[in-house]
């Protein structure tokens, strides 16, 4: 019976040896570097990131509170500097995908935590990226898995020829991982708090909850209330139609 190290040995082995997953890893280098060096320099400059959002946002009480921890917030841009940086010499790929990943999974929690519109779909997209990285460069770190047996031949001694074989059902894959990304996960929330006060309230428009969800509006943009405070405010508002007239006692 083949070992589970031999079986993720001979997957990783075919893997890279295809032209087109190769191109794939460099595209993801290159895409999930281009995320965190902007992020990153912002940081490491001193100023607030996602400027254009309202403080009273719940992402926005978040970096704000984050913009004033001195050297703290300038360390996370270091961070994310050096690991964009790491991606992209092909020597350091590995270490920088390590880094990576643990600042990558915490922006993908924050945000479906707060529901910020800036990086619904974008952050799970970069931790898929980052995983898959990882696992293009399973060769290098898969020695620390406890299951994996010293005695099993590196893959990277393999054949060196490249297969040029498009992998299909590996890409369409991918493309729906971006369609649930997209489309599919933003649309688990009714309602999202929006960058700005506007935006929110055009999510109501022509609902019969307009009254409701301007109030939801008001207690994120105005009071600064808590994300869960104003979903509970929202939830027991009555509709439109069952709200008493203006007025009436």
């Amino acid at each position: 019976m083949m070992s589970i190290s031999s079986s993720l040995d001979r997957v990783h082995l075919q893997v890279k040896n295809n032209r087109w997953l190769r191109y794939f890893a460099i595209f993801n280098r290159v895409a999930l570097a281009a995320g965190f060096l902007p992020a990153g320099l912002v940081k490491i400059m001193g100023e607030r990131f996602a400027s254009g959002l309202t403080v009273n946002h719940p992402m926005g009480h978040y970096l704000e509170a984050l913009h004033h921890t001195s050297y703290y917030y300038t360390s996370i841009g270091v961070a994310q500097v050096i690991a964009a940086v790491l991606l992209l010499l092909p020597g350091t790929v590995t270490l920088g995908a390590f880094l990576y990943f643990p600042i990558i999974l915490n922006i993908c929690v924050l945000t479906y935590a707060t529901r910020f519109d800036g990086s619904l779909f974008t952050a799970p997209l970069m931790v898929l990226a980052n995983l898959y990285l990882l696992g293009w460069n399973y060769d290098k770190w898969k020695y620390i898995l406890p299951f994996n047996q010293p005695t099993l031949a590196d893959s990277s001694t393999g054949t060196k020829t490249l297969s040029n074989k498009f992998p299909i059902s590996f890409f369409a894959g991918v493309l729906a991982a971006v369609v649930v990304c997209v489309v599919g996960i933003p649309s688990l929330y009714s309602i999202k708090p929006r960058n700005t006060l506007a935006q929110c309230k055009k999510q109501f428009g022509g609902s019969n909850r307009t009254q409701a969800g301007y109030d939801f509006c008001d207690c994120i943009h105005v009071q600064g209330q808590p994300l869960d405070n104003c979903l509970n405010a929202y939830n027991q508002a009555p509709d439109d139609a069952a709200r008493p007239p203006a007025g009436s006692h």
